[in-house]
């Protein structure tokens, strides 16, 4: 038994204009594989650890930080492909319509919150939409391999600012890249992921 690397949810080509073919390929075949790659080879040392989900590894912090690094990585990772959509971007609808409205009043001060952690973040990490114990939504940051479910938190939709998820397409300009990001939001899956 070993760990997988989750499929792509479309083909490396389907974000184009906003993330490039190769962008997709060297994040998702190096990055995001390597993750996988590293934690079958702790798997050497602990037989166990591929008896268990990645959100249990990421709950309970199993094995330090080397273990949970590289399963938050992968997590993250495989959620960050499902946030996005070849047919994503505008508007919410249905329920997360309703929930940004009752969280954050409108849709352009919500777009306005999440593009400022996610521009603005310092250093290597995720920003994401969250859900709180009491339904209500949250917009926030996680430095490096952090996730949201270590507190409790469900995950609606992230987008990744580590430089290896956009340098590629935009450079150094993160600001761009989070501008392109709103046009392949899947609204959709934001919705499923609401409790």
């Amino acid at each position: 038994m070993s760990f997988e690397l989750p499929p792509l949810p479309y083909s490396k080509d389907a974000l184009i204009p906003h993330i490039s073919p190769e962008t997709v390929d060297f994040h998702y075949e190096k990055h995001h594989r390597g993750y996988v790659n590293r934690l079958n080879l702790f798997s050497k040392d602990d037989q166990t650890l591929p008896t268990k989900s990645y959100e249990e590894l990421i709950r309970t912090n199993y094995g330090g930080p080397r273990i949970f690094n590289m399963a938050a990585q992968v997590w993250n990772h495989t959620f960050y492909w499902n946030s996005l959509s070849p047919n994503g971007g505008g508007e919410p609808k249905g329920k997360i319509a309703q929930l940004i409205t009752s969280s954050f009043g409108n849709f352009e001060t919500f777009k306005t919150k999440f593009s400022e952690a996610a521009a603005g973040h310092f250093g290597s990490g995720w920003a994401w939409l969250v859900q709180n114990a009491d339904g209500s939504l949250e917009v926030l940051g996680t430095h490096d391999a952090g996730c949201p479910i270590t507190d409790g938190k469900k995950p609606i939709l992230t987008c990744d600012v580590w430089e290896h998820a956009y340098y590629i397409d935009y450079r150094n300009d993160r600001a761009r890249y989070v501008a392109s990001w709103w046009n392949l939001i899947n609204w959709e899956f934001a919705n499923s992921n609401l409790a």
